[in-house]
């Protein structure tokens, strides 16, 4: 009986210092699909706006630099990446947690297959000052039209 005792209170310590790991919050940005307006539009006229919110827990998201580009946008009908620039949204040198909502101004797009409608969805991620690139979320689909 004494020799179970012996096993057993080993057996609790490890399992109680196991379950009291600190858990590491991530520096990656995470972003989450919000809404993309208007959801039709008609090719050479109307522009839209992919709206999308932000955590950033160290707080290196954006940049000073114009010739940086921090957000990328796929058409998923063709590959095509826009390349867009999140301005620095915290002061230099702090590691605060920022979140908050981004728009992204989109130019109008065409139709890729020759129809007269076409349905387009778009992928989105960001990427912080050190590197660290964000989940990707899809859009939901606009409707693009010939004149």
């Amino acid at each position: 009986m004494n020799m179970y005792k012996i096993y057993i209170l080993p057996f609790f310590l490890i399992v109680l210092f196991s379950a009291c790991k600190k858990e590491v919050e991530s520096t990656a940005p995470s972003i989450t699909f919000k809404s993309i307006s208007p959801s039709s539009l008609q090719i050479g006229k109307d522009n839209f706006t992919i709206t999308f919110s932000y955590l950033d827990n160290d707080g290196d998201l954006g940049e000073n630099s114009a010739d940086v580009k921090n957000m990328f946008v796929k058409d998923n009908r063709n590959g095509v990446v826009y390349q867009f620039r999140i301005p620095q949204l915290a002061p230099s040198g702090s590691t605060i947690a920022i979140q908050g909502d981004l728009n992204i101004d989109m130019p109008n797009v065409g139709i890729s297959d020759g129809e007269s409608t076409e349905s387009v969805t778009f992928d989105v991620h960001v990427k912080d000052r050190a590197g660290n690139e964000s989940n990707t979320i899809t859009s939901s689909a606009v409707t693009v039209s010939a004149p």
